[in-house]
């Protein structure tokens, strides 16, 4: 089982390994301190390691760097220790319980006031009216949403008890920064994926041919025929855009990781490529059939708006070990 273990980690380093469980700490932390901290355990870590293995006479590889960072802590529970604590539940968890019973609370109340809104809009306002409905929703929407903070304390408590017993039992295990998500499966899936985009932007109505094999009604042929304002505008540039990435997929499939080079140009064209969506979005319609057209800039707007989601997740869980210092100038 020891054997099978470390032959799973064989592709890294010493310095891999303490750079990846740098990373899944300094996650955990507000982003304000996440560089400096990185930087200051990185730099503890190494020290550490090294006199360890002056003091048993070895040379630092990699199963020692994976025995002591196991041995250091937990990610969670080191980054506990440079956080200040938030006693609703596990420190481990305070600042995320925080951010979602904010957030929460916010989207309740907010489609509360909404209804009430839409009800003062058809009743007429009135300062009495509007004392009326501020009442409404004090009492019937901002009261009775504090079921939601319970039901996290609740969760949150049961996952905090979870992870300390699966922490007695369980190992860290690093992570590659360069992983490909899923793997090569995934990857392949993506450019399957990329290679029906461009078939459909080349021609949507084949799929009509190959279900009903010609005999789809006009109707149907009308609801997928682009508008030539698309044809000759957005959807040549977004052609262009997924036939790039293809051959970039392809490359990172055979090389098995990302390179930071590669990840700035899938950034790079991903964001280009929601641009051209939300362009094809707001220049006019995309297809003759009106329901046609409302459905495909819906499902473009959750496109762009999960894309966009993504880089944003990625550029704020993204850790550069840096001084604090430094980071400020």
């Amino acid at each position: 089982m020891k054997s099978t273990e470390m032959n799973a980690h064989a592709t890294f380093d010493a310095n891999e390994m303490i750079d990846s469980y740098v990373a899944d700490v300094a996650v955990r932390l507000p982003r304000a301190q996440r560089n400096d901290v990185a930087f200051e355990l990185r730099a503890l870590l190494h020290e550490e390691l090294q006199a360890k293995a002056e003091d048993g006479g070895r040379v630092v590889d990699a199963a020692m760097a994976l025995e002591f960072l196991r041995a250091f802590g937990q990610p969670a529970e080191v980054a506990a220790r440079y956080r200040p604590a938030l006693t609703i539940v596990d420190p481990a968890d305070g600042r995320t319980f925080l951010v979602w019973s904010v957030v929460g609370l916010a989207v309740i109340w907010g489609l509360g006031l909404l209804e009430l809104l839409q009800r003062g809009a058809q009743d007429g306002w009135g300062w009495g009216r509007m004392l009326t409905l501020l009442g409404q929703w004090l009492g019937g929407t901002v009261v009775s949403s504090l079921w939601w903070p319970g039901v996290l304390v609740t969760g949150f408590a049961m996952a905090a008890a979870s992870r300390r017993r699966r922490s007695r039992t369980s190992n860290w295990t690093p992570r590659p920064e360069h992983r490909i998500a899923g793997g090569r499966i995934a990857m392949t899936m993506g450019v399957v994926g990329m290679l029906c985009g461009m078939a459909l932007l080349i021609e949507p109505r084949w799929i009509l041919d190959i279900v009903w094999g010609g005999n789809a009604a006009p109707a149907a042929y009308t609801a997928l025929t682009y508008t030539d304002t698309f044809v000759h505008g957005p959807a040549f540039v977004l052609l262009a855009l997924i036939a790039v990435n293809v051959p970039l997929y392809i490359t990172v499939m055979a090389q098995g990781r990302w390179s930071p080079r590669l990840r700035r140009i899938e950034t790079v064209l991903g964001l280009i490529t929601c641009a051209a969506m939300v362009w094809a979005i707001v220049d006019g319609p995309i297809f003759l059939s009106t329901h046609s057209d409302g459905t495909a800039k819906t499902l473009m707007g959750l496109i762009v708006a999960y894309v966009l989601l993504h880089h944003a997740i990625v550029a704020y869980r993204r850790v550069r070990p840096t001084p604090k210092t430094q980071a400020l100038r």
